[in-house]
């Protein structure tokens, strides 16, 4: 009896806080799935090239375990109270009834416990499925391809994940669980009222919510203009300004409501009702709403930066080039190519020469950068014009790169070759870490085609700044140099020079499978002719490694934050309901409908639902912006306009979450009112 009683009531539960279990399943699922990432396709191939970048995030992972097993907890703890506060007068009668205290207190674990391996059962087949799904579409975007995917299940992170749950479960369970047990049955029998909240004078909440909107508006420009991410005291002031700013807006809304009660549509059944309630719970439980909304905030700029951040790496490379041989030349790369029958894999194999200047021993101050440096400062003030100028003041002593194997590095790429005459030369930059109104400034000023000198012979600087990558390997790179035609490169670094020698794979090495896996093939047995060489893989590694960690990482917090925020929201409604239904059965008495009462309750999950929920993606509009201006370099920074479109439509698109729980509320809801309809004497 005491056994089918436990089955019983785990799942009328589980029938009634749907909304509760279903962010419990979502839970499990998210714990997995970041926890078997060092079992993913994306990871062991990252950790063959970037072992140390990858240690150091797995690494975050049990901080970020641990951080979302606490905030699991306290959503555990809220929304159990919530079902048990529901079934007071039920465990008011089983004391009643004969049932002692202790067999009471096993009951409500018993009944927990019964749930948590529904939990773990459902959850953790769909959490598998989900990384296998994962990693199937991470490999299919990255290059790695399907067929080489391999089905991989961690029993670690099956184990770690069952243990953090059980762990949080179970302790919110005995802290729940012995308060219940240990109140007297006229305690459980009786329903306890809050207690009413004083008011305050109506300039008290005006003045609160100037305040709370100054605040907000400091934080944002603290974090938008950069100061925030200079040192730690600005950091912390922006947070604190950003939480004391938010809190106060919520305190103030209250003035809002009471203005709606006056001002609204008093024709629309019920108005003035809706908006005592909402008014009623803002003045009760502001904060929660309040911390609600800033994790809703938290997984919409997560979830939005992350995944325009995951786009930009994914875009950002043109790949042309698929190894640098170092340390010799053309001619000697071909020899032992051939010796070992690799060249037919190569499509083109050309030379890539950087040098100084070497007709003087000065080699610091040969370049004239005074007549680019005074056009700069003829132009309107602007952050990219002082960082130009501070950057060229530094180029005095530029590389120098040969015109033809330039024009060799264009024509793989299917780029028109540059023409340069005698005594002229084009401007190279680095790209990756250039900001593009920099670039554009300067290209304002190549159009004028200025003249300067170098190593004290007139030399006219012409083109557009030229930025493809020059080798393989990215750590390779040169933040300012000239082009110059041959003639004039032989003369000025009078032979002395690096070679690096380029190579591109031929198609039909790469015809019947992935680049990334016929790259691995061709260095297993590069290794073997003692070449030096870098491979396309390297640059990929780092582009993986920070697709990776922006996305995984940033949409794992974005789905915890999102479940607390909305569950505990949803919760709250219905516990909020749950003590105010004597005046819904007062409406009933007095003859409002069942359809009545439900659009009237609905209407305040819109507005319980809305006033987090809008203020979240407003400020996340600003929140994304701020993280851009902290994570990106200056070169992606340049593609803010792009990057916020895309975050736009990352947060349009988790909004629809929003629906999805608000859909769930209002079922319960309604289920809530449905048994309202039949009138009952209150004695």
């Amino acid at each position: 009896m005491f056994f089918k009683l436990i089955l019983r009531n785990s799942k009328r539960s589980r029938k009634e806080n749907g909304l509760f279990f279903s962010s419990l399943l979502v839970a499990v699922m998210a714990f997995y799935v970041i926890l078997s990432l060092p079992r993913q396709d994306v990871m062991v191939f990252l950790s063959q090239m970037e072992s140390d970048a990858v240690e150091k995030l797995l690494t975050l992972i049990p901080a970020f375990y641990g951080m979302t097993l606490f905030l699991l907890f306290f959503l555990i703890y809220y929304a159990s109270r919530f079902q048990l506060e529901r079934r007071r007068h039920e465990f008011g009668v089983y004391l009643m009834l004969g049932m002692r205290r202790s067999r009471l207190f096993v009951l409500l674990l018993a009944e927990d416990f019964g749930s948590s391996i529904l939990s773990l059962a459902l959850g953790l087949p769909f959490a598998v499925l989900l990384s296998e799904l994962i990693s199937l579409i991470t490999a299919r975007l990255v290059g790695i391809g399907i067929i080489e995917h391999q089905f991989s299940f961690s029993f670690r992170a099956m184990l770690w994940t069952a243990a953090g749950f059980f762990l949080v479960k179970c302790t919110a369970s005995l802290l729940l669980s012995g308060r219940i047990s240990r109140q007297e049955i006229g305690s459980l029998l009786t329903e306890i009222p809050e207690g009413a909240k004083r008011q305050m004078p109506s300039c008290v909440y005006v003045v609160s919510l100037l305040v709370g909107m100054l605040c907000l508006t400091a934080a944002y420009a603290l974090a938008i203009h950069g100061e925030a991410w200079t040192h730690i005291r600005f950091m912390g002031l922006t947070i604190v300004l950003g939480l004391l700013g938010t809190f106060l807006v919520f305190w103030g809304l209250r003035l809002l409501m009471g203005f709606f009660i006056r001002k609204g549509n008093h024709d629309r059944r019920l108005h003035t009702f809706d908006f005592r309630q909402i008014q009623e719970t803002l003045i009760r439980r502001f904060g929660t709403l309040a911390l609600c909304s800033l994790l809703i905030l938290a997984a919409l700029c997560c979830f939005g930066a992350g995944t325009a951040v995951f786009r930009y790496y994914e875009n950002a490379a043109s790949h042309v080039l698929d190894y640098t041989f170092t340390d010799t030349n053309a001619s000697d790369v071909r020899r032992t190519l051939a010796a070992y029958r690799l060249d037919t894999m190569f499509q083109d194999l050309f030379e890539m020469k950087t040098g100084r200047v070497r007709t003087t021993e000065d080699i610091e101050h040969v370049f004239d950068t005074e007549p680019l440096l005074a056009a700069l400062r003829s132009m309107d003030s602007s952050r990219d014009r002082d960082v130009l100028l501070n950057n060229l003041s530094y180029a005095s002593s530029p590389y120098l790169i040969p015109l033809s194997c330039y024009n060799r590095l264009l024509a793989a790429a299917g780029q028109s070759e540059l023409v340069l005459h005698p005594g002229e030369a084009a401007v190279y930059m680095n790209q990756e870490d250039t900001a593009q109104g920099r670039v554009q400034l300067l290209n304002r000023i190549l159009e004028t085609e200025p003249l300067t000198s170098l190593d004290g012979d007139a030399l006219r600087l012409t083109g557009k700044v030229q930025g493809a990558d020059l080798v393989t390997d990215r750590s390779i790179t040169l933040s300012f140099a000239l082009i110059l035609p041959d003639e004039n490169f032989v003369y000025y670094t009078q032979g002395e020079y690096d070679i690096f020698v380029n190579g591109i794979l031929n198609n039909r090495t790469t015809k019947h499978t992935s680049l990334l896996s016929a790259i691995s093939e061709i260095n297993e047995k590069l290794d073997e002719t003692g070449l030096s060489y870098e491979s396309y893989l390297q640059n990929m590694g780092r582009q993986l490694f920070f697709q990776t960690a922006s996305s995984y990482l940033t949409i794992y917090l974005a789905v915890i934050f999102l479940i607390i925020a909305n569950t505990v929201i949803g919760v709250q409604f219905l516990m909020s309901q749950q003590k105010t239904l004597r005046r819904y059965r007062t409406l009933v008495r007095i003859g409002a409908e069942y359809e009545v009462l439900c659009k009237s309750a609905r209407r305040q999950i819109h507005w319980y639902f809305g006033i987090p929920t809008v203020f979240a993606v407003f400020g996340s509009l600003f929140g994304v912006r701020a993280l851009f201006t902290g994570i990106l370099t200056s070169a992606a920074r340049s593609h803010l306009s792009e990057m916020m479109i895309v975050s736009a439509a990352m947060i349009s698109a988790l909004c629809m979450v929003e629906y999805l729980y608000i859909t769930a509320v209002k079922r319960s809801s309604d289920r809530c009112l449905l048994g309202l309809m039949i009138p009952k004497r209150e004695e």
